[in-house]
């Protein structure tokens, strides 16, 4: 593809579109906080379904840190003060508690993952004692991957040892970038030793997967500061990376507002720092996974790429293909396969009304048939790259949609038959245009303001 081609494409197809780790996504979900008989009662459902053969997944949000970083779209809480640490503890135990006391039997553990805010905010004896409650009561998937979020300048050996103890065998964290200009502008600022201290003790301890999170498109990076950002990865060769695209909604994290929009990359300056991240990491053994995922070939997301098993939440790419996502925290979103859940998103409600005895709930989403066909649709496209195109598909995707497909494929970014549709390698970068193509709410709703909760596709 020629570099004039490349600029126009970029230009045409960088436009708000979700990221898709739901369908629909959530700004387009139609209940405030749904009936808590009716959600348990979905949730009872898919587990009985499910939990005996392929276990469930936990998503538990820890959402406190001690400073802004002021890139971060994440729901946090900025304290010094660990004294709530007990506090949320205890209200995540009973939020569990709701939830297993509905379950006919033991719940089987296939995935956990700690996210934040910052995990290692709370003090190991603290993550311990949460674990141990979660765990009561519950059995342990033979396959089971356990995970969670560390900041590289608090997370200790203590923390590494503890939750390797508890069953944690990957470990991922936030790097974002290492020059000192960029770190500085976003309130990031982690020495290039501190990370190197941490991934060597993870792996000292045993953990079977280390991963690095990096942004382009953060202010003041150029090609060179990135560059340089890569070679001290390469120092240090994470089992994966992911290089996710900055999303600037000042809109809705006004923390963004910390820096001008002018100091951010423009659209072709931010294009040719992921090709040039693209490059170096495939240089280095890694292969590209779905949207912003790298990995080498002996992690097991790469296997599950390899055997069409990777699979997408709430979480991100995984390679545990649950059915039944538990979000507990605040914030936190489950996915119960025929319905979604998100809790109240600030701490001091989500910890009243679980003392309370009742669900956290903020919003939620029961999915119609026709939303289950394009869920499924927009899973295969984001984790495989194809997706056979059948009658009943066809029917739920708008004329104009379809001729924008045959125009993606006279582009080069898809092939297009008239039963099937492969991503090509040129059109792995569009991955979300391709599957906003499906998502009819989107769509519906094209031209409208709500788009702009929305960041950039590309």
């Amino acid at each position: 593809m020629q570099h004039t081609q490349k600029e126009s494409l970029i230009q045409k197809y960088n436009v708000p579109a979700p990221r898709y780790t739901s369908y629909p996504a959530v700004p387009y979900w139609s209940q405030a906080a749904p009936d808590a008989k009716r959600w348990m009662d979905v949730v009872k459902h898919t587990f009985v379904a499910s939990n005996a053969t392929k276990g469930i997944s936990l998503y538990i949000h820890l959402p406190f840190c001690e400073q802004l970083c002021t890139y971060c779209g994440c729901n946090t809480r900025i304290t010094k003060n660990h004294g709530v640490e007990e506090g949320y503890i205890q209200a995540v135990l009973r939020e569990w508690g709701q939830y297993s006391r509905h379950f006919p039997e033991k719940p089987i553990l296939r995935e956990v993952h700690l996210g934040g805010g910052t995990p290692t905010f709370f003090k190991p004896a603290n993550l311990r004692k949460l674990l141990e409650g979660i765990y009561a009561g519950a059995e342990f998937h033979p396959e089971k991957e356990f995970s969670f979020e560390g900041h590289p300048n608090n997370t200790t050996a203590e923390h590494l040892q503890t939750l390797y103890d508890l069953g944690f065998r990957r470990v991922s964290y936030g790097i974002q970038d290492f020059d000192p200009k960029v770190q500085v502008t976003i309130n990031r600022v982690q020495p290039f030793e501190n990370v190197r201290r941490v991934t060597e003790a993870a792996r000292s301890i045993g953990y079977a997967s280390v991963n690095f999170d990096l942004i382009y498109g953060l202010p003041h990076q150029t090609l060179e500061t990135v560059g340089d950002t890569i070679d001290k990865v390469a120092a240090l060769m994470p089992d994966r990376i992911a290089f996710y695209s900055y999303a600037h909604v000042p809109w809705v994290k006004p923390g963004q507002r910390s820096y001008a929009e002018k100091d951010l990359p423009d659209n072709a300056a931010k294009r040719a720092l992921y090709e040039l991240g693209l490059r170096r990491f495939r240089a280095l053994g890694y292969t590209d996974i779905g949207m912003d995922h790298f990995a080498l070939p002996q992690d097991a997301l790469y296997k599950a790429y390899q055997r069409k098993e990777l699979h997408r939440n709430f979480m991100g790419y995984t390679t545990c293909p649950t059915e039944l996502l538990l979000g507990l925290g605040t914030s936190s979103i489950s996915d119960a396969r025929y319905a979604y859940m998100q809790n109240l998103k600030t701490v001091e409600a989500y910890q009243q009304a679980i003392a309370a005895g009742e669900l956290a709930a903020l919003k939620g989403h029961f999915l119609s048939e026709e939303d289950l066909l394009l869920k499924e649709a927009i899973l295969q496209l984001a984790c495989r790259g194809e997706l056979e195109l059948n009658e009943r598909l066809l029917q739920s995707v708008d004329a104009n949609a379809l001729a924008e497909l045959q125009q993606m494929a006279e582009e080069q970014l898809i092939v297009l038959s008239e039963d099937r549709l492969t991503i090509t390698a040129a059109g792995q970068a569009f991955v979300r245009n391709v599957c906003a193509k499906f998502d009819r709410r989107l769509r519906e709703t094209a031209n409208t303001a709500e788009q702009q909760v929305f960041s950039k596709s590309i």
